[in-house]
């Protein structure tokens, strides 16, 4: 089984690769989305960031106070990196469950889907790394038709991120969506056959 990293700003249409890649019978885990269950369900985490932050950053149902949060680590570079470290290793520890699951249920690939991939270090978990990518214009469009946001928050939005170069540099390969669905879901699917079946 080959665990493949899937990476790239906002709005570039990973959702369409990783769709391809369901539909070849891969398993996907959304890198956020074990992030927000990990907050509502692991005691240990929430334990280890009450020690570092204080109890005040949760509610007394247990949800993380994220603006509360968030004053505290945008202003401090350490405390940044300590949110980082904690919820890091948390994340991979589930990430490498969902791997060994996805294993043992006979699939081809698990796609691991995360914007900050190469940063968190769940990159190192994949065998390949694959940055989808769009122009610019392609992105402020999708995003403020995917959000129902004005022009100028979406241009925001893109401006904010690392640029396309970062991701497409730093991974074994590229996606570019510069063309319809049908097309990259063309290209998608013909970009895991070859690291699937050829070696890739």
């Amino acid at each position: 089984m080959t665990v493949i990293g899937i990476t790239g700003p906002t709005g570039a249409g990973k959702t369409t690769v990783l769709n391809v890649l369901e539909n070849m019978d891969g398993a996907v885990a959304d890198c956020d989305a074990v992030y927000h269950e990990l907050l509502l369900t692991s005691q240990p985490m929430q334990n280890e960031l009450k020690i570092r932050f204080g109890t005040s950053v949760f509610d007394e149902n247990g949800h993380l106070r994220r603006k509360a949060l968030g004053a505290i680590v945008f202003e401090d570079a350490d405390a940044l990196n300590d949110l980082n470290a904690i919820t890091h290793r948390y994340i991979t520890a589930e990430l490498t469950r969902m791997i060994a699951q996805a294993k043992t249920d006979g699939r081809p690939a698990i796609a691991l889907d995360a914007i900050a991939l190469l940063e968190s270090g769940a990159g190192d978990l994949c065998a390949v790394t694959v940055a989808v990518t769009a122009p610019e214009e392609v992105r402020v469009r999708r995003i403020m038709e995917r959000e129902g946001i004005s022009k100028e928050y979406a241009r925001a939005r893109v401006t904010a991120q690392k640029p396309s170069s970062w991701f497409e540099e730093r991974c074994t390969y590229t996606l570019r969506n510069d063309g319809s669905r049908e097309a990259l879901e063309a290209k998608a699917r013909a970009l895991f056959e070859l690291i699937l079946y050829q070696g890739g």
